[in-house]
């Protein structure tokens, strides 16, 4: 009975907590950042290709057998040499045949010109022999064409690729016997969304990354657009020329095109944004209190968002705590903290 009225007497002793007033709230622990007015350009990044400044595949313009290969695999050859003949022995003869009647006719054409010039033969039998003449001279022109269509020269300087066909093998039309690629200068093909085609002139340039190990970027310059829009993708094919810089035609390219001029905008962190289903917000710290404000972003980089609408130079942005962070609570700043500071913790 006794350590009954002992509990009792002791618990009778605490103080209950006075009605009407509410217990004191935990102010939480946040950094900030104070929004400063900060230099952007806007980058956009696109895909591209290495075309070789001038590409052909080498094939015959008539089907023979070839009797002469000089495809140096790999190798660097000047424009107009020979690297192929298919055989035209044929054709050669048939030359010969029409040198030997061209002959002959040019002879009865000079013995008809003196007997028409003493009326000895008619005019007609004259023209005749004259037609012949230029007809044999026409046959042998146009067999000279052909034998020129049995050799195959280079058309430009470049670098001749794989050789597809040995010497002594049936070639036709269809057959390739190699690539030659120009290599020295190199254009990049890339594509962009239409809607950045104020943005793209010709003669303005962008930076190329190819190679992506050394993260080396090389300038290119803006030679062509491709006026038509493609109908399945909507966009611009756009084609630069590489002004510094080696690629192999057909490797795979990063593109950076500046897609603003350089213009003053405040950032955030991205972190430091609440998304929400109609707006996102960012908290401020004000009068030491959290106050939810809505915002509208606009540009976003690697880390950072342009914050267009919402907050204004000199407020302090929470940019950690901010999910312990509720609306009119205390807010404890431990730091600010700077762009330059977050990107070097990042």
């Amino acid at each position: 009975m006794l350590g009954i009225v002992c509990v009792f007497a002791a618990c009778s002793g605490k103080k209950e907590p006075e009605k009407g007033k509410a217990p004191d709230k935990q102010a939480t622990i946040v950094d900030v950042l104070v929004a400063q007015p900060t230099t952007i350009s806007q980058t956009v990044e696109a895909n591209g290709t290495v075309i070789a400044n001038e590409s052909v595949q080498l094939r015959p313009e008539v089907s023979g057998r070839l009797t002469y290969l000089n495809v140096p695999e790999g190798a660097y050859v000047q424009k107009g040499t020979v690297l192929a003949r298919i055989n035209d022995a044929d054709l050669r003869a048939q030359i010969t045949k029409s040198e030997v009647q061209l002959q002959l006719a040019k002879q009865n054409e000079e013995r008809l010109s003196k007997l028409l010039s003493i009326q000895g033969v008619n005019q007609a039998d004259y023209d005749a022999v004259v037609n012949q003449v230029a007809s044999l001279e026409a046959d042998i022109q146009y067999t000279n064409a052909l034998i020129d269509k049995t050799i195959i020269r280079a058309p430009f300087s470049g670098v001749i690729g794989l050789r597809q066909v040995s010497p002594g093998a049936f070639v036709t039309p269809n057959d390739v016997i190699a690539t030659l690629q120009q290599t020295n200068r190199v254009k990049i093909d890339f594509t962009l969304p239409e809607g950045y085609n104020n943005i793209i002139k010709v003669g303005g340039t962008v930076q190329v990354m190819i190679d992506e190990a050394r993260e080396q970027k090389s300038t290119a310059t803006i030679v062509a657009v491709e006026p038509q829009v493609n109908q399945q993708t909507r966009n611009l094919k756009v084609r630069a020329l590489l002004e510094e810089g080696v690629g192999n035609p057909g490797a795979f390219v990063k593109v950076y095109v500046n897609a603003t001029t350089n213009r003053n905008a405040i950032l955030v962190p991205t972190n430091a944004i609440i998304p929400g289903d109609q707006t996102n917000q960012l908290i401020l710290v004000k009068g030491g209190k959290a106050a939810m404000t809505d915002i509208q972003t606009g540009t976003r980089q690697a880390s950072t968002v342009e914050i267009t609408k919402g907050i204004s130079a000199g407020d302090s942005v929470v940019i950690t705590g901010v999910l312990f962070a509720r609306p009119n609570s205390p807010l404890n700043v431990r730091s600010t903290k700077t762009l330059e500071q977050l990107s070097i913790n990042q």
